[in-house]
């Protein structure tokens, strides 16, 4: 089978499943990454090989390091490809192992955009803008997980773009009966986030606030999975509303153990804030798990959901009409199970990882028969 060298951060649970998922399949995986790697999860696996840490590469960035970061890597990526000698480089993420593969020349060579790298970092200055066209010019192919981000990437190049969702495990993701952190009797809705600025998830305390107080006599509770810098600000803001005893913050979660965590909600929230938010992959994840969805108005979650069939949308930055729309959830029994099975149906449809794959994999295929012409 085929080498794919991928460029990523090791750490990252996206990076884990692509990993995973092609090595399942039979080709030889590669990961070249700035970060060095804090668990083994790709130990065992002899279709896996870490290539940017050790005796030969010892690749060792610092945060502050910036861009520079990358090109100090270049020379053992160039390495790392002539050790592992792939038949394509993917990078995930445009503007930054984007930049060390486009500086690598190697070909074929894919890049995946993730959000951010197309919608913040080309508007940050000129200079931005043109080093984003120019990694995507390098690329032999273009995958975004949804068109509303491949929209966005097509303002920087006149290439194809490979619509590409990073679906789900619908076997790992579905309806189960598991033991919640609440009591069985309960009503509990929140979110799987991570707790940062641009996920909203203050309108998410704050709607809730709104719902406890509008529905009194209702064994309301709030679930937060997730970790992050407003941990802190978002405990306080917890307090001050009173709310600390129907609250649970339950921290960042193992991967295998997030399944669990979408069967405790009777009600999924996503009140992300920006556009930058390209797909949702959570929000897939609740729908797979049957769970009806309160979702914001940012392109990713608008793609994903059909407004009143899957999920309700609201406009972002309004706790008020998440409140009324998470209100009627959990006072409709029959609008809710509606919702919730339409959200598993689609999922089903449209984001089943392994038909994901599957396309991915076909688009490799093309990549190498061109070569081979």
């Amino acid at each position: 089978m085929p080498g794919i060298l991928i460029l990523s951060d090791i750490n990252s649970a996206h990076t884990r499943k692509w990993a995973l998922s092609l090595a399942d399949k039979g080709y030889r995986v590669g990961i070249f990454s700035l970060n060095k790697n804090t668990s083994d999860w790709f130990k065992g696996n002899h279709n896996i090989e870490f290539l940017s840490e050790g005796a030969l590469f010892n690749v060792a960035v610092k945060k502050e390091a910036g861009k520079a970061a990358y090109l100090k890597a270049l020379p053992a990526l160039k390495l790392a490809i002539t050790v592992f000698k792939p038949d394509i480089v993917h990078a995930h993420y445009a503007t930054s192992y984007g930049l060390l593969g486009a500086l690598s020349r190697f070909h074929p060579y894919v890049i995946s955009v993730w959000g951010s790298d197309v919608y913040d970092f080309p508007r940050k200055s000129i200079l931005h803008k043109n080093l984003l066209k120019r990694n995507l010019k390098k690329a032999n192919c273009i995958m975004s997980t949804s068109h509303s981000m491949a929209k966005e990437t097509a303002k920087y190049t006149n290439k194809k773009i490979e619509i590409t969702p990073f679906g789900i495990d619908l076997d790992e993701f579905k309806p189960q009966k598991v033991k919640s952190v609440f009591n069985e009797s309960d009503i509990v809705v929140g979110t799987v986030k991570a707790l940062e600025p641009k996920y909203g998830v203050n309108y998410l305390i704050e709607a809730f606030d709104v719902l406890q107080k509008r529905h009194s006599k209702l064994p309301l509770k709030l679930l937060i999975v997730g970790g992050g810098s407003q941990l802190a600000e978002l405990t306080r803001l917890c307090e001050e509303k009173g709310i600390t005893d129907k609250v649970k913050f339950a921290g960042r979660v193992p991967h295998d153990q997030v399944p669990i965590y979408h069967n405790m909600l009777d009600v999924y929230v996503a009140l992300s804030v920006d556009d930058s938010e390209s797909f949702g992959v959570a929000v897939i994840e609740a729908m797979a798990c049957g769970k009806p969805v309160v979702v914001s108005d940012v392109s990713g979650f608008v793609e994903v959901v059909e407004s009143n069939v899957s999920g309700i949308i609201v406009p972002r930055r309004n706790a008020e009409e998440a409140a009324k729309a998470i209100g009627k959830l959990i006072t409709d029994k029959e609008l809710a199970a509606s919702i919730g099975n339409a959200g598993r149906k689609r999922v089903e449809e449209l984001y089943d990882w392994s038909a994901n794959l599957k396309q991915i994999m076909g688009i490799y295929d093309g990549l190498l028969k061109g070569v081979k012409k």
